[in-house]
């Protein structure tokens, strides 16, 4: 038996959407670094067809034909009217995901592919979950390290008990922005420990880094400790200023797991130093890994690793570590209730 060709079609066609680097440019990043994009991510499988993608800008519009073929809308709306597309990947700033989640949803397209954080406010991140769970469209969410080889493996090691039982957690970037950046960082360790957050305590940093996606976000970094389910403690260093490499280390009585600059490795205090091999070329990126599960999900509902309520309760501890902030740091309890639910983050 055959099967199946998808259309697959792109709202947002600047760095992640379109993998364009003029966009990059202004953000002073390179598409080369990225752990793929969503135009090359498509365009690599072979049973998806990208057929359209959407920007209100006509220069990335223009690039992206060029690279595609594809056709391209000055209007989302136009595309999901017209187009007739079984996956939508969701690349536009954060504060329209929940709009644009919906519509997909509502619309027919079957899974949506969205762009971290999930959302910059708790209510719009239900609103997203409870659109999908209607029209039964899968949202998943490019929290891409669920995706990368090095971060499953260390999962599988960790959960068969490697590291002994696990006595901290060690969260570390150097670009603050908590919720554009930080997201992945906390959605790791998650991951990683398997064990969910419960409380935070936290200090923003509020020195006033500009954003670079603009004067109309504010997304600032900072410091925070995690408190996980069974009394496990994390600790967050991310002020907005550069201070040392990225890497997410989980450590035991037995050793440590630690991944950061491209390098995974286990150390365990009786054998020493296993450094992971390099994911071979052929896997291609995490990207690619999201959309052959996708792809997995429309043939047999095969389940995508990154599910959008562990995308929620991801952005909820962000929301919490501003909450802390504004109580001097007081532990905030999971999951928040009350005023502490209206917090957005501005976030890009």
């Amino acid at each position: 038996m055959s099967h199946p060709t998808y259309r697959a079609g792109i709202i947002g066609l600047g760095f992640i959407g379109g993998g364009d680097q003029v966009s990059g440019d202004r953000l002073g990043q390179r598409v080369q670094d990225l752990d793929g994009n969503h135009r090359e991510a498509f365009s690599n499988h072979p049973r998806v067809q990208l057929v359209a993608g959407s920007s209100r800008d006509a220069g990335r519009r223009e690039r992206f034909a060029q690279r595609t073929n594809a056709r391209t809308h000055t209007d989302w709306r136009a595309m999901l009217a017209h187009e007739k597309l079984d996956i939508v990947s969701v690349a536009s700033f954060a504060s329209s995901h929940a709009d644009l989640v919906v519509a997909c949803a509502e619309s027919g397209v079957r899974a949506i592919f969205c762009e971290k954080p999930i959302a910059t406010r708790l209510a719009d991140a239900e609103r997203m979950l409870a659109a999908c769970r209607q029209s039964g469209a899968l949202l998943a969410v490019n929290h891409n390290r669920r995706f990368h080889p090095h971060f499953r493996e260390m999962q599988r090691r960790i959960a068969a008990g490697e590291l002994g039982e696990l006595t901290g957690v060690w969260l570390q970037w150097g670009t603050g922005r908590l919720c554009n950046v930080g997201t992945h960082f906390i959605d790791a360790a998650m991951m990683l420990t398997g064990r969910v957050l419960r409380a935070v305590s936290a200090t923003l940093d509020l020195t006033g880094r500009p954003d670079c996606r603009g004067s109309e976000f504010r997304d600032p970094g900072g410091w925070a400790m995690l408190r996980f389910d069974g009394g496990l403690i994390g600790h967050v260093h991310a002020p907005d200023s550069p201070s040392g490499p990225a890497e997410v280390v989980v450590q035991g009585t037995l050793g440590r797991a630690c991944i950061g600059g491209g390098i995974a490795e286990i150390e365990t205090w009786a054998s020493g130093r296993n450094v992971l091999a390099t994911p071979s070329a052929e896997a291609g990126s995490s990207m690619d890994q999201a959309v052959r599960e996708i792809v997995a999900w429309l043939d047999n509902a095969t389940p995508v690793c990154c599910s959008a309520e562990e995308s929620l309760r991801t952005l909820e501890v962000i929301v919490a570590c501003h909450a802390s902030h504004a109580r001097q740091a007081m532990w905030v309890e999971l999951p928040l209730i009350g005023v502490d639910r209206d917090c957005e983050v501005r976030s890009g």
